[in-house]
Order: structure tokens, then C-alpha cells, then sequence
């Protein structure tokens, strides 16, 4: 079993911008329950399936496999939620680590937040200077979640 220990934070500032280069994402959910997530995402000529238990604070088991490209797009227009989730990934390595900062378009445009995994819940980081507010335990924030209630409806 996979184990995920993630933080989130909002983006404060545009000083990310211009470090690195964006990846598309589109992503729709078999399975868009908070005890058990299924996921099925596509990363420009990769694709994903990922299965995501109920969150215990900051951590949450998770399984992620490769899977066809072309599984993946027939996936998305027959089994998963009509509604997808595309945004817009930046990898940015700052102090050790490497922050992954999502900037959401279509219903949830205007929202950017950004994440570090973890090795564990107590696992001490510096934050860069363009990180804001923690929204670890605000499930708003949950991209499941983004799919049901959008930024744009707050």
C-alpha cells in the first residue's frame, strides 16, 4: 500500500510564475466518494488511474498506475464523472523539495493552490516566499470536491 501525506497551501503571489514550464491535466472520478476516490487522469501523453482512501488528517493510502492513454480518454467519456477537473501543473523544486502548484481553469479558474508531499505528518519544510494560507484541512480544497461545489460557487 501506497501512503500520501500531503500539505496544500494557497499561492499568495505570482513569483512562481516563469520557473518552470506547465503541464496539462484533465482529470474526471469513477468514484468521487470521500472514503474511496478513483481517479482516472491524463498528463500530456500519460495517463493515470489512481485510488485514494479516506483522509486521516494530512495522510490518505493511495495506489497509482500507468495505464494506455487511449484507456484513459475512453475512460473519461464512458465511466467517470461528466464533469473534469483541467488545470494546469507547475513543478518547482524549492529546498529539497519539490512543490507542485495548480492553477485550475473552467469552473474553478481563479484558484491556485500548491502542495509538497511528505514523508511523514511531522516531516519539517521551508516554504517558499509565495506560499500563503494552509488549506490542508479545508476539504473545499479536495480536487473531488472541486467537481461538486467549484471555486467559482463560493
Amino acid at each position: 500500500m501506497g501512503l500520501e501525506i500531503e500539505r496544500k497551501f494557497l499561492v499568495k503571489n505570482d513569483a512562481w510564475r516563469g520557473l518552470v514550464t506547465p503541464v496539462v491535466m484533465c482529470q474526471a472520478y469513477i468514484s468521487a466518494d470521500p472514503e474511496r476516490i478513483v481517479r482516472v487522469r491524463i498528463e500530456d501523453e500519460q495517463a493515470r488511474l489512481t485510488v485514494k482512501g479516506k483522509a486521516s488528517g494530512i495522510s490518505r493510502a493511495e495506489w497509482e498506475y500507468s495505464i494506455p492513454v487511449e484507456d484513459a480518454r475512453r475512460m473519461l467519456e464512458s465511466v467517470c464523472t461528466p464533469q473534469q477537473i483541467i488545470k494546469h501543473r507547475y513543478r518547482i523544486p524549492y529546498a529539497g523539495f519539490t512543490w507542485e502548484v495548480d492553477e485550475f481553469f473552467g469552473a474553478n479558474q481563479g484558484l491556485v493552490v500548491a502542495e509538497i508531499e511528505l514523508a511523514s505528518e511531522d516531516q519539517v519544510f521551508e516554504k517558499p516566499d509565495w506560499i500563503g494560507e494552509e488549506v490542508s484541512h479545508d476539504f473545499r480544497y479536495v480536487n473531488a470536491n472541486l467537481l461538486k461545489q467549484p471555486y467559482s460557487s463560493w
